[in-house]
């Protein structure tokens, strides 16, 4: 007698056993039957029963559940036939493989890795739900690129040995455009002038790079926000958006934006005042507050007032700070008064400090920058300054700290600091370019993070057209923990500038070495001292400058002319103080950096003479991303003892990293044959006004700038001549690729002279040394 029991699908769904029911019996066999891929093994460990158990029905729908629940079959049934079990199964087709046709938008490789995620990929077992899954997606990723259009055609192909083939055939159709923005109901501002805060627009010049004239929920929804923003910030206090249509034509060519607003009136703060536990004095809250009476009331200044006493309050160790304002409007005046509430919470102190995401960089590396102590009463603002002093390592790429409460605990909190790494060794062969150096032939290995341990070393052979260097560096920021760094340089030097730069003819070779010590006299200060020993052959030739040839018969040419070859050893000291409070040594955006450096010859070393230079650097944030950027610097060099200055040490002025859209080293003092020789005076300005490449996004490694640059150089004496200055203005981009940093320029001079050698475009690939 053969009993036929339940199909899987009935038992998949039903928990009840077979609806023909059967007496348990003792299993005398069992049988697979409709197994091709499957191992029979597979399904016995499915089969609650082996030769010689009792067979219940109970097992028999447990057994079919879970056998159809693998997903490999399309249906399972168990049969009785003289006490031997034979289940029964007809199994899923696997997948073969999975085509794309008409794919354009999307690479092919990076689709199917996304199939694999949900279980769709060659190999594995068929499912049509999954299928169905995949095809929604696929639209759903066209629609988000604004091609609305898009069609998804998915066909199955039956293969031999139960396999299929899947075939995704795609017509993308031509992307939506955005061909009106309407803002209905504006009276006080005009409606262009509001569009220009939508990140949404009509197509344009740019919008090809930007896709900014492709709808998207999420750009719409924070364009609202920002033209929310605008009215809040200039007192419409009732201001609402009240309702937004999106509509798209037939033929899913083109969307139309009507976004309908009520501005309300503008309201003026008539009163601010605080209460709660006010733990400061009052008037150091006034002094915290942005918003005060008798202005236009704006969310923004409410913001950075609440904002400000948080942080303020948190200076003092209240972390959870709760800071609130509650608005009384008086509608007909159109004023509104302030209660500002006050919760301090507990004061409370820092447990542990975390360090995580490195992998190479040693703990210790980040946790000796950090000025907040674990024990101490937590301090916001020493948190954030021990943020930019590990972001200042130049070693992470991100870095970020949170500060979460204890569990259990009402005044304790740990700091988290999360830090991604970036690469910070070099082992490379590769060229350069400049528009100074042409063609730089590089090879250099280098570690700015040895081993994890925050020392950096580098030995680098660079070749260009003006000359050779071979160099070997070693620092170590903490040769001991109160912070003293010492460093060891060695290196020997061809320079011959006349070849690529504006600059009169002559040669030099340069060999020497050095040690470095610096010590830290503050948070963000620090004292370095150098010594180093340096000889150097100067070679000057017929047409050599004046200057040139009196400086080598003044220290024993090899010709009584002064053309001709001299070697000059000289004990050079060196002194300098350096101030950081940047928040970033590689994206900077915030605060200041300072240096002044003196640098002079000592007995018993040939030269005589000293160099001063002083840069000052403030960086002024503007909104989310943007920053202004000062910077100066200031030179001043002077023989003593009768000797001049060595005229190889002379500043110059001009180029990408100077006054831009001159040519490097070009302006100032000039031979009678017009070859720049520097001078022994030098100022520099530069006024930079920094924003994110557009398209770019939230990555830091691309910066675009609007700058203005003034500079020039002159000798002592001569009379500084602000007439004589140059100055220039235009666009340039950085960008910090894995090839090394690119920079270019695109420089207009302002007051360029008969003579000036103007260059408006100048670039830099790699580093030119």
């Amino acid at each position: 007698m053969r009993l036929k029991l339940l199909s899987g699908l009935v038992a998949a769904l039903f928990v009840a056993g077979p609806a023909l029911g059967f007496e348990a019996f003792e299993v005398r066999d069992i049988r697979v039957e409709g197994i091709q891929r499957t191992e029979a093994g597979t399904v016995f460990n499915y089969l609650p029963v082996r030769v010689g158990d009792t067979f219940t029905e109970e097992q028999a729908a447990t057994a079919i559940r879970e056998l159809f629940a693998t997903g490999f079959f399309s249906d399972v049934r168990i049969e009785v036939e003289n006490d031997v079990i034979v289940v029964i199964v007809d199994e899923r087709p696997a997948i073969a493989d999975i085509t794309f046709v008409g794919l354009r938008e999307f690479d092919e490789k990076v689709l199917k890795d996304s199939l694999r995620v949900i279980g769709l990929a060659e190999a594995r077992t068929f499912d049509r739900a999954l299928l169905e899954r995949a095809e929604q997606e696929l639209k759903r990723q066209y629609l988000g690129r604004g091609k609305y259009a898009a069609e998804v055609v998915t066909t199955l192909t039956p293969l031999e040995r139960n396999r299929v083939g899947i075939n995704f055939t795609v017509d993308e159709g031509q992307v939506a455009k955005i061909r009106q923005i309407r803002i209905v109901g504006t009276n006080d501002f005009d409606e262009d002038d509001l569009l220009d805060l939508f990140a949404l627009r009509t197509p344009g010049w740019l919008t090809w790079y930007t896709k900014n004239d492709q709808y998207s929920r999420q750009k719409l929804s924070a364009d609202l926000e920002a033209l929310r923003s605008h009215y809040l910030d200039r007192g419409y206090l009732d201001f609402n958006i009240d309702s937004t249509q999106v509509s798209i034509t037939p033929d899913k060519k083109d969307i139309y934006i009507t976004v309908n607003i009520t501005e309300g009136e503008k309201y003026t703060v008539s009163d601010v005042s605080f209460t709660g536990d006010l733990i400061l004095p009052e008037e150091e809250y006034l002094s915290l507050a942005r918003i005060r009476p008798g202005e236009v009331f704006s969310r923004a200044n409410l913001t950075e007032t609440t904002d400000a006493i948080i942080d303020r309050l948190g200076n003092e160790g209240y972390a959870f700070a709760n800071v609130n304002a509650a608005p009384e409007v008086d509608e007909e005046k159109r004023e509104v008064s302030f209660t500002i509430f006050v919760d301090p919470g507990r004061r409370v102190y820092v447990r542990r400090i975390n360090i995580g995401g490195n992998t190479r960089t040693r703990d210790a590396v980040a946790r000796r920058e950090m000025i907040q102590m674990e024990g101490a009463w937590y301090d916001a603002s020493l948190i954030s300054r021990s943020r930019n002093r590990i972001d200042r390592l130049g070693y992470f790429d991100e870095v970020s700290l949170q500060t979460p409460a204890v569990p259990g605990a009402t005044d304790q909190v740990d700091v988290n600091v999360t830090v991604k790494e970036r690469p910070t060794g070099n082992l490379a062969l590769g060229a350069g370019f400049s528009s100074s150096e042409k063609l730089v032939l590089s090879g250099s290995i280098s570690q700015d993070n040895l081993f994890g341990s925050g020392k950096s070393l580098s030995l680098g052979i660079n070749t260009a057209k003006s000359g050779r260097t071979v160099s070997l560096s070693f620092t170590d920021p903490y040769y001991t923990v109160d912070g003293i760094s010492v460093g060891y340089d060695v290196y020997h030097r061809t320079y011959d500038p006349s070849r690529t730069l504006s600059v009169a003819r002559y040669r030099s070779v340069s060999t020497g070495g050095g040690l470095r010590v610096g010590f830290p006299v503050g948070l963000d200060d620090k004292i370095n001292f150098g010594l180093a020993v340096d000889r150097t052959e100067i070679t000057t030739y017929e047409d050599s400058p004046d200057l040139y040839k009196d400086f080598c018969t003044d220290f024993g040419c090899s010709s009584d002319s002064g053309v001709g070859k001299v070697t000059v050893d000289s004990l050079i000291a060196s002194l300098g103080w350096s101030s950081d409070s940047r928040d970033s040594v590689l994206y900077p955006r915030s605060g200041t950096y300072q240096r002044v450096s003196l640098e002079g010859s000592i007995p018993p070393g040939e030269l005589k003479y000293y160099k001063l230079n002083y840069q000052y650097q403030y960086w002024l944030p503007l909104g989310r991303d943007n920053a202004l950027m000062l910077n100066t610097n200031v030179g001043w060099a002077k023989g003593y003892g009768g000797k001049p200055v060595p005229f190889y040490k002379n500043f110059y002025a001009g180029g990408i990293g100077s006054v831009r859209g001159y040519e490097q080293s070009s302006l100032g003092r000039r031979t009678a044959d017009d070859d720049p020789i520097g001078g022994t005076r030098l100022v520099v300005g530069n006024v930079e006004y920094y924003f994110p490449l557009p398209g770019s996004g939230q990555d830091r490694t691309f910066r675009t700038s609007l700058f203005f640059d003034a500079g020039y150089v002159w000798d002592e004496d001569e009379d500084l001549d602000f007439g004589q200055m140059r100055y220039s203005t235009g666009l340039a981009f950085s960008w910090s690729s894995p090839l090394g940093p690119l920079k270019f320029s695109f420089g207009f001079p302002l007051n360029a002279e008969s003579g000036d050698d103007v260059q408006r475009f100048q670039f830099q690939f790699g580093s030119v040394f």
